[in-house]
């Protein structure tokens, strides 16, 4: 038979849980949609405070990626986790950039050692060694592709002139065109610009 306290301390626990469990349901919904990715921003956005996400994270529930970036611990991986998660640690308003977006689309054989993430604004944040910050002077066409803000293709394809051969280029090109990435504008626009 259970006494009182018991009883309080039953009634208290199953509030917490309940409590708990609600928000981690609202961080699973909002995080499963972006590869398994929540950020603080987000989450008070969506009404959590931060020190939800610590807690969560403490109880394994979450795992720290970087500072005020965690990923749910349920998650099945796919080819564009290391975009989506560039992209979060970098911050709001970051994009992926030129080699990066090609990288992204299997486009000009491209595998570069960094994922270039751009961004208008100087940040002071410690990241890893595999991202690397390029601070735009001037404004680029921002799109999304599988959820995450990215350079045009067209755009990063005219970037990489300088660094990725002509061939390369004019087969990402031809693919994606095929692929419908870019209009045949943007197609014949490109390889004028690549053969010049």
């Amino acid at each position: 038979m259970m006494t009182e306290s018991k009883i309080e301390v039953a009634k208290v626990y199953r509030y917490w849980y309940t409590f708990v469990m609600k928000n981690y349901d609202v961080i699973y919904e909002n995080a499963a949609d972006n590869y398994g990715i929540i950020t603080s921003y987000k989450a008070r956005a969506i009404g959590i405070p931060n020190v939800e996400l610590v807690k969560l994270a403490h109880r394994g529930r979450l795992r720290r990626i970087g500072h005020g970036v965690y990923r749910i611990m349920h998650y099945i991986p796919t080819q564009f986790d290391k975009f989506a998660e560039a992209v979060a640690l970098v911050g709001n308003e970051a994009i992926i950039y030129g080699e990066s977006v090609l990288a992204m689309h299997s486009l000009a054989l491209v595998n570069p050692t960094v994922i270039y993430v751009a961004i208008k604004n100087r940040i002071r944040k410690t990241l890893p060694s595999y991202i690397e910050i390029i601070y735009l002077g001037a404004a680029v066409s921002e799109t999304e592709y599988e959820g995450i803000p990215s350079q045009s293709i067209f755009e990063a394809i005219l970037v990489c002139k300088s660094t990725v051969m002509k061939g390369r280029l004019l087969d990402a090109v031809r693919e994606a065109e095929r692929q419908g990435l870019i209009s045949e504008a943007e197609a014949k626009t490109a390889r004028t610009e690549i053969n010049d």
